[in-house]
């Protein structure tokens, strides 16, 4: 793999977390959402447990509670969508402050947001305790296809190039008094558009003869051998194994 890249989400620490492997992270956290999803809805007792599971996990990955919550937000969209089904969700109706809901709705509602909002967690502790370059190890580690491995590489470095050529194009036209008020508009900022697209094309054409001329021939070489030990994986697992036993019991109780 290439040099690293550090994303937003990530939160440079020093705990026991960040220490863990990433390969062994992604399987834990895999593991979890597997476990989240096959819980029950009727255990709203076993989701409390999980919260609490992701909160030791926040705490001994030295992640603050703000970070988390404003990392959450993500997830809006979907909190509007699963307020809005106990309105327009059929069967029999529960009368709450004066308003008349859909008893499914209700319990749909609260499967998507209680299931929902543990994975959505979940995964922002994994990005907030990994760089994103080790993610793509871990998961050609992990046996994900090498292609789809360079792809998202890719994808997430030339992600931040495109992300700051619009911004230079911005400023240019802002040092040259544009400024979007109106549909009249619409046709610069299509002409930027088009100009963006052309000069990213040209710039991977650019990169992809550079790799073949240094000798690429469809895969990267991995330059760090991640491996894990068995007490790195005993201590990954710890967290989908507690949530397992939560869900067994959560289907017997």
């Amino acid at each position: 793999m290439g040099a690293g890249h550090v994303h937003r989400l990530y939160r440079h620490g020093r705990s026991p977390v960040h220490a863990l492997p990433p390969h062994a992270k992604l399987a834990a956290v895999l593991c979890f959402v597997v476990v989240v999803v096959s819980t029950p809805r009727e255990a709203v007792w076993a989701f409390a447990a999980y919260a609490l599971l992701l909160a030791a996990v926040a705490y001994a990955a030295r992640v603050p509670a703000a970070f988390l919550l404003r990392r959450l937000l993500v997830e809006a969209p979907f909190v509007g969508f699963a307020l809005l089904l106990p309105f327009v969700a059929e069967g029999e109706r529960a009368h709450v402050l004066g308003l008349s809901l859909s008893e499914s709705g209700l319990w749909g509602a609260w499967n998507i947001l209680a299931k929902g909002t543990l994975g959505v967690a979940a995964s922002v502790l994994l990005a907030a305790t990994t760089e994103l370059r080790a993610l793509l190890l871990g998961l050609q580690r992990l046996g994900l296809p090498p292609l789809l491995v360079q792809i998202a590489s890719f994808m997430v470095r030339y992600g931040d190039v495109v992300t700051d050529e619009m911004r230079r194009m911005r400023i240019a036209r802002a040092s040259r008094g544009f400024e979007a008020r109106g549909v009249r508009h619409w046709g610069v900022l299509a002409k930027s558009a088009g100009a963006l697209f052309i000069r990213s094309y040209e710039r991977g054409e650019r990169v992809h003869l550079a790799m073949v001329s240094r000798g690429y021939t469809g895969s990267l070489p991995v330059l760090d051998e991640v491996t894990a030990t068995r007490a790195q994986w005993t201590c990954a697992l710890a967290l989908p194994l507690t949530a397992l036993s939560v869900c067994l019991l959560g289907w017997t109780l």
